[in-house]
């Protein structure tokens, strides 16, 4: 089977991204777009965002998770660190988030170094989901193959009945990382392919240098 997709273009031509725009610290950037993507009908889940690891098999791994928060200091989600991405950063932290917003026509893609958070800060996470979703951090061994459907309603129907009418602890294998930021680079598309890329890089002193990249 095969289908010839060379035919498939579309012209970008909704915003410009100009050096005279740009912030000092890119954080400030990363804001202003994401809280664009956030309000904008054209974005269905601003905060998803594409993890690229290298394995513990010597090759990379992209999948699609949910920033819950980013600070000064990078950006946090949360996994199952005995998962098949929580192994690998075990191994190597260097890591890239990437968000695609379609809509808008824009990318982030962001390098960086993914650290464990402290524990309380974790719990505090945890404690704030629903019951259903706590329950799933205990019910489901992450990345490991299962014999059936049936034996994730088991083992889920099995902690529904031992946290009955009961606090539900974070489990010790679930909990946050933060990305502490390498590189940011802010892609905007543009008619022709003459796309407008922007990367900051960290520098030595922590300043951030700007620089416009060809597309």
């Amino acid at each position: 089977m095969s289908q010839d997709l060379s035919n498939h273009r579309k012209s970008y031509e909704k915003q410009e991204l100009l050096e005279s725009n740009c912030p000092e610290n890119p954080i400030e950037l990363f804001r202003t777009w994401f809280l664009n993507a956030d309000n904008s009908d054209l974005v269905h889940e601003s905060n998803a965002m594409t993890i690229s690891s290298i394995g513990l098999d010597g090759f990379p791994k992209s999948r699609v998770v949910l920033l819950k928060k980013y600070t000064w200091e990078g950006f946090i989600f949360y996994t199952n660190y005995n998962s098949e991405k929580g192994k690998a950063i075990s191994k190597n932290g260097n890591i890239c988030l990437s968000f695609f917003w379609a809509g808008l026509e824009q990318q982030i893609i962001i390098k960086g170094v993914a650290e464990k958070l402290s524990e309380n800060l974790s719990d505090g996470y945890f404690s704030s989901r629903p019951d259903g979703s706590k329950l799933g951090a205990w019910a489901s061994n992450q990345s490991n193959v299962v014999s059936s459907r049936e034996e994730l309603d088991k083992n889920l129907s099995s902690f529904e009945k031992k946290f009955k009418e009961k606090e539900i602890p974070r489990p010790k294998h679930w909990g946050g990382y933060i990305v502490k930021p390498v590189s940011i680079e802010f892609w905007q598309g543009r008619p022709n392919r003459m796309h407008d890329r922007i990367r900051y890089s960290l520098e030595k002193d922590f300043s951030w240098n700007l620089e416009r990249l060809a597309p």
